[in-house]
């Protein structure tokens, strides 16, 4: 469990593999996930390396995989997913599977060919038919009499110098082209030959009424079959050239009707057989596919796995003997010894006699972070890496916001209905986790709720807690323990009076209620809101100056792991102090006003005695006298409290020279005596703000640059200025808890008084449809807004405050995360990949 709280101790280890033992050796490590390999070659090209013809190998065969898996997508077929992972093939496998995938690929794309032109044959066939259909009811109109619409097109067709010369000549015949064009392009069609031809063309065109599939791509497109026209060879040339630039497709159309007649019987009989023949072609491509489709997977997987150990063996050295590769890795100090008995295995598994060598080596480097985290921690160590990931060693906020964030959340949220409602959701994700995660998708959004599903889980419980804390469920109260107040108001005057109000002097029994807020101030229409207001606003400044409190004590954690006592002398004590005199005096201030001053005491201790926590707080740092009480009541709160409160801010107010000077002049001090040697961990930790990172911790080493002492000075300046006045804003920000609630409260009353109410007022059978569908309207708007919407606002309220008030009080965030070299990652990230293409 350390390493829940600091991130895992860290050793820089180097390695030698034999040639012939390293592929198993880092397949082995490959399978484990533990081991971050460093790169021994950085100047040398990524072209230039050892093992580049493998990875260009192994690309090759990714090509091949992502083509059959195009083809198996577009046929529809399931791939059979078994969730195992083989393991990683030997090196002389790869040449069976090349051998396999490139079979396949040829034999696909053969079929594909061939199911192409076959398609363009039927695609052709298909629109000489339609021409043949559709021309001829033009020529058996001709036929069937109506000669005289032909004669009077023919005269339009004719000049008056072909009509005189065709007089001796006998009678002009008219020459025609056949073919189909794409619908949306008709229109521009039509217009080009009037105009290119000067109306000398006569058009007829007819609808495809069935769309025709496009072989090239397998769209469905619509066409239109025409028919032009025309007299003269001149003409004819130029229409034909007019259908090709608008990609029209011409077909011989027979001019008598008995050849008309053969050729459609002839087309026919071919389209039959093309038919057949695209059957058994579609039939054996299905079966290529269904085949492939079992594997693919698996060979994905595979194909990945030997790219990966080739590209991590590309990271390692050769030794003079050309017989030896040399690799340097960080490790957790614990699993050292699971990692030498996979690199045993991996030996073992390759037949070499030579075992490997793995030496622990020291460095000055700050090593990586790693946390270890399981389903449930990772949401959270996520929220917090969002942020930056931590320095080596560094205190983990992780295991502490597992509740305060949800806390915090449900002090703003707290509904037992809304809470409810998230908590089920998120307990329906969790029960449901295997399946869900089985079914992987594309949806941003929902992979980042089902990743969050235990923040979620918690929010909607901490939410219900709170719900009960403050009586609210839906803007309403449950009436559990019976009211402790007594009113002598009848049902009408409850019912309509809309300024009631509760008077703690006459109508309190002096018993608290047992748990949570009376259901009576649902009826103070006049002071619940003011009630609920002075409440929930001094609970969001007590929450957060024990938020801040606990924040600055962390780094009272980070200062005594790290040795830094200057630091946890001169910075954590100050700051402990001036939060503590200040801000935990406050809160210490409305705890004795709420224990001493209450409605039904006498003088001087009555409510009308009790002072302003704020205006007592501000005369206390103004060092102001508190104006005259009311008469019978006493200036202060308890005796002492006037030279107790100057003691604490003239103390408060020392603690920040001491801050802002006491480190900067220790190192200079130190740096003089020394003759320019610094406080061990002195200068680091001026650098990193408190973090520095000794080298007797896991191996990493502390070693800095020396900076100057102007630098130091500033950062220290920096350091402070943003402390003493971020103590006031961060007080301050906590105010957002109760913002958000009294928001959250006052428009779930708002929908139930002006939305819901409206349904329950009715009566008899229509007042139940009325209810039904006003019910589901008030629904779709309880989720949307204000368990979605006000939810998402109550988070990222949250996560401000986690981020800034709590965390700048020690986390620095300034380190670099652990990336071992493993196969379930990478296969993770290559199958998302492959998703998002």
């Amino acid at each position: 469990m350390g390493s829940l709280f600091r991130s895992e101790e860290m050793a820089l280890c180097q390695l030698f593999l034999q040639s012939e033992a390293a592929y198993a050796c880092v397949s082995e490590l490959g399978e484990l996930g533990l081991v971050q390999f460093r790169d021994l070659n950085p100047d040398v090209n990524a072209f230039q390396r050892k093992f580049v013809n493998e990875v260009r190998r192994c690309d090759e065969m990714e090509r091949k995989l992502r083509y059959l898996e195009k083809e198996i997508k577009k046929d529809g077929i399931p791939m059979l997913d078994t969730g195992e992972s083989p393991e990683a093939p030997q090196p002389r496998e790869m040449i069976d599977l090349e051998a396999t995938f490139e079979k396949l690929e040829n034999e696909l794309r053969e079929v594909n060919q061939n199911a192409e032109a076959l398609k363009r044959n039927f695609l052709e066939l298909t629109e000489l038919k339609h021409i043949l259909r559709k021309t001829q009811v033009f020529f058996d109109e001709q036929e069937g009499g109506v000669n005289q619409t032909t004669e009077s097109m023919t005269r339009a067709l004719i000049t008056d110098e072909a009509r005189t010369a065709g007089a001796s000549m006998g009678p002009v015949q008219l020459g025609f082209v056949a073919g189909v064009i794409l619908r949306e392009r008709l229109p521009a069609f039509e217009r080009m030959l009037w105009r290119a031809c000067r109306g000398n063309v006569f058009l007829r065109q007819a609808m495809i009424e069935t769309p025709l599939e496009d072989p090239t791509n397998g769209d469905q497109v619509h066409k239109s079959v025409f028919i032009i026209f025309f007299q003269g060879d001149q003409l004819k040339t130029r229409v034909k050239k007019i259908c090709e630039g608008f990609r029209a497709t011409l077909y011989p159309c027979p001019e008598a009707p008995a050849d008309r007649r053969e050729m459609a019987m002839g087309v026919m009989t071919r389209i039959e057989d093309l038919n057949t023949v695209l059957g058994q072609t579609q039939d054996h491509r299905h079966r290529v596919l269904v085949a492939a489709a079992k594997n693919l997977k698996n060979w994905f997987v595979k194909v990945r796995k030997i790219k990966a150990i080739y590209h991590t063996l590309n990271l390692f050295n050769l030794d003079v003997t050309q017989k030896c590769l040399i690799a340097e890795c960080w490790v957790p100090l614990l699993d050292i010894e699971t990692i030498q008995l996979a690199l045993r295995r991996g030996t073992e598994r390759s037949g070499s006699s030579v075992p490997p060598i793995l030496n622990r080596m020291q460095t000055f480097e700050n090593p990586p972070t790693y946390n270890r985290t399981n389903k449930f921690t990772k949401a959270f160590q996520a929220l917090i890496d969002a942020y930056g990931v931590a320095s080596y060693r560094e205190m983990n906020p992780a295991p502490y916001t597992i509740i305060t964030f949800p806390f915090l959340f449900a002090v703003m949220f707290g509904d037992l209905g809304h809470g409810a409602i998230m908590a089920l959701f998120g307990l329906w994700m969790i029960r449901k986790e295997k399946g869900l995660a089985a079914q992987k998708t594309d949806n941003e959004i929902w992979n980042i709720f089902f990743g969050g599903r235990y923040i979620i889980f918690l929010m909607g419980v901490f939410s219900m807690y709170t719900g009960l804390i403050y009586n609210d469920i839906f803007s309403k109260s449950l009436n559990v323990f019976g009211s402790h107040w007594h009113m002598s108001y009848n049902k009408s005057t409850v019912m309509e009076n809309k300024f009631l109000q509760l008077n703690p002097k006459v109508d309190y029994e002096g018993s608290p209620y047992p748990f949570g807020m009376d259901p009576i101030w649902q009826v103070a229409n006049a002071n619940k809101i003011i009630f609920h207001n002075a409440y929930k606003m001094k609970i969001s400044i007590i929450l957060g100056v024990i938020h801040m409190i606990f924040g600055v004590i962390m780094s009272w954690h980070n200062h005594t792991y790290f040795r830094n006592r200057i630091s946890m002398l001169y910075e954590f004590i100050p700051q402990l102090v001036f939060l503590l005199l200040l801000f935990f005096y406050m809160v210490l201030l409305m705890f004795i006003k709420w224990i001493k001053f209450a409605a039904t005491n006498a003088k001087p201790y009555s409510e009308a005695c009790a002072p302003s926590i704020l205006i007592t707080f501000i005369d206390m740092v103004l060092f102001n006298k508190p104006k005259p009480p009311p008469q019978d009541c006493e200036v202060y709160m308890f005796w002492g409290q006037h030279f107790i409160q100057v003691l604490f801010v003239l103390v408060a107010v020392g603690c920040i020279p001491v801050m802002l000077l006491a480190k900067p002049l220790l190192i200079m001090q130190a740096r003089k005596q020394a003759n320019v040697q610094p406080i061990a961990g002195a200068t680091s930790d001026a650098e990193t703000g408190g973090v520095s990172n000794g080298g007797s911790h896991g191996g990493g080493g502390g070693h800095e640059e020396e900076e100057e002492l102007s630098e130091i000075f500033i950062h220290q300046s920096i350091h402070t200025i943003e402390y003493v006045l971020g103590s006031v804003s961060h007080t301050a920000s906590y105010l957002r808890l109760w913002a958000l609630s009294l928001a959250h409260a006052q428009l779930a009353e708002v929908l139930w008084t002006m939305v819901l109410s409206i349904g329950l007022k009715q009566e008899g059978w229509v007042g139940g449809i009325v209810l039904t569908c006003v019910f589901a309207f008030w629904a779709i708007l309880t989720v949307g807004i204000l368990v979605l919407m006000e939810g998402l606002s109550a988070f990222l309220h949250t996560l401000r405050l986690h981020w800034v008030e709590f965390q700048s009080k020690f986390y620095k965030g300034q380190g670099y995360a652990f990336q071992p070299f493993s196969f379930d990652a990478i296969i993770e990230n290559g199958a998302a990949g492959a998703d998002a293409e």
